[in-house]
């Protein structure tokens, strides 16, 4: 079984990305299943190029895509992923797209291909505050979990797919008074999802 499992870059002007670090700090096999890490960019032009080719060409059994969800207290499980390109905020391009479509002439949402609610259970009898979310924004992880899922379904794959949010780490709300995880709390979450999954 292969694993594709991805976080972001920092943004936003964050030094250090949470959902990275969880990412990077995984074994590269896990429970038999050998896992592929990437680091993808925080770049709504390039996750749409980077993610259906690397997709097609290592055809994953499951794709687990996290991120950063700065001011959210908990690890969120995301349910959907909307066709649109929405920000104030530039990109790490300098982008900032306004009622934009992901790809054009594709369907208006998919919905993750994961257990979500088993995950939430898993993670909340672990001791870790977790929860669905119904929308992924419509910043850089709302477009990467939609040319995921949009890759799958146009390739005809039968892989599963699906997008944890991460709240910031303690280092990170130092000097802002946010909600926080410790760094090993949301490397738990996610391994704990991935045993899920590869089990």
């Amino acid at each position: 079984m292969k694993v594709l499992v991805t976080g972001f870059e920092p943004f936003g002007g964050e030094s250090i990305n949470p959902s990275w670090e969880a990412v990077k700090a995984l074994p590269d096999e896990f429970k038999g299943a050998t896992l592929l890490k990437v680091q993808l960019p925080v770049s709504f032009n390039k996750v749409r190029e980077i993610l259906p080719r690397l997709i097609t060409k290592e055809k994953p059994d499951i794709i687990l895509m996290t991120g950063q969800a700065g001011g959210r207290p908990n690890v969120t499980v995301e349910r959907v992923a909307i066709n649109v390109m929405d920000s104030t905020m530039p990109d790490n391009d300098g982008f900032i797209p306004e009622d934009k479509p992901v790809f054009e002439g594709a369907p208006d949402a998919y919905f993750a291909t994961i257990p979500i609610k088993a995950i939430v259970k898993v993670l909340r009898e672990a001791g870790i505050p977790a929860g669905v979310s119904n929308t992924a924004g419509t910043y850089v992880c709302n477009t990467a979990m939609f040319t995921a899922l949009h890759t799958i379904a146009v390739s005809g794959m039968e892989a599963k797919a699906g997008f944890i949010h991460v709240p910031f780490n303690h280092a990170q709300v130092l000097d802002k008074p946010r909600p926080s995880m410790a760094q090993e709390t949301i490397s738990r979450a996610i391994r704990l999802a991935l045993e899920l999954l590869v089990e």
